[in-house]
């Protein structure tokens, strides 16, 4: 069986699965490696609006793999040094290319969040949770940081820092009823997948560049230095939108209509 998984459950979102449940899914190689390049190819193809990650069995992501890793890709003949750079990179890459997808990303927590793990959920642009979930920076409990792949970044922009603080210096789990809480998670669901998969189908309902440039705006947002610097950006896309297509006539004649709008994208 391939250790990554791509269903298609509706024309318009795709459900990506890290597919090794005996090793509750963690990050070797022979798994994080097919799981960008299917990234890549969805974000490729332009009839997919959403793509939702979640993992098989009992386990979304443990993180690092401690025994079976594998061998990260262009390390033949560097030396250890190398190597470990080349090795984080590899992994550096996964999150960036879930960061720059066009499509919005769901993740399906399904179970447990380790370490890496987490850092997978965070990248994600929504998470929500099964009631089994638990989410743990698992770096520190290790002897190591709990900063990693971004973690550092992404957890205070979702949970403030304090709360950023609280998990990453105790190395303690939190589970999915304190997650939706806190807003590590959006919601909690029994079929978490058929959850994300709904997401996905109203996403995709939406203007195509709409959400492109929403999901823009949000990573753009989360890093900017000020307000005023940054309404201007967030106005010109608006203004892209509102003149470029009839996405608005549309949206109000719908309304007066009583049915759902058809957006093209288009005059």
């Amino acid at each position: 069986m391939p250790f990554v998984l791509v269903d298609r459950p509706d024309p318009a979102v795709a459900v990506v699965t890290l597919n090794r449940p005996e090793r509750m899914n963690a990050m070797a190689y022979d798994v994080m490696v097919p799981f960008r390049e299917a990234l890549l190819g969805l974000g490729q193809d332009n009839a997919v609006r959403a793509v939702v990650v979640t993992g098989a069995g009992s386990g979304f992501c443990s993180g690092a793999d401690q025994e079976s890793a594998g061998v990260p890709p262009g390390v033949a003949g560097v030396t250890r040094p190398t190597y470990a750079l080349r090795a984080m990179e590899a992994l550096e890459e996964v999150v960036l290319t879930i960061r720059r997808l066009h499509q919005p990303v769901v993740a399906a927590v399904n179970g447990a969040a380790i370490g890496g793990g987490l850092c997978l959920a965070l990248a994600c642009d929504l998470r929500i949770a099964a009631p089994a979930a638990h989410f743990r920076a698992a770096g520190i409990n290790n002897g190591l940081t709990a900063s990693e792949l971004g973690l550092s970044f992404l957890l205070p922009r979702a949970v403030g820092s304090t709360r950023a603080a609280d998990i990453m210096l105790t190395g303690r789990d939190v589970g999915a009823e304190e997650a939706e809480r806190i807003g590590l998670v959006s919601s909690v669901h029994d079929d978490v997948v058929a959850a994300a998969v709904g997401i996905g189908q109203r996403i995709a309902g939406f203007s195509q560049p709409g959400v492109e440039l929403t999901k823009k705006s949000l990573h753009a947002g989360q890093s900017a230095t000020s307000l005023e610097t940054y309404l201007s950006s967030e106005g010109i896309g608006q203004l892209y939108l509102r003149l470029l297509t009839g996405n608005f006539e549309e949206a109000t004649l719908a309304r007066r209509e009583g049915r759902p709008p058809r957006f093209t994208d288009d005059r």
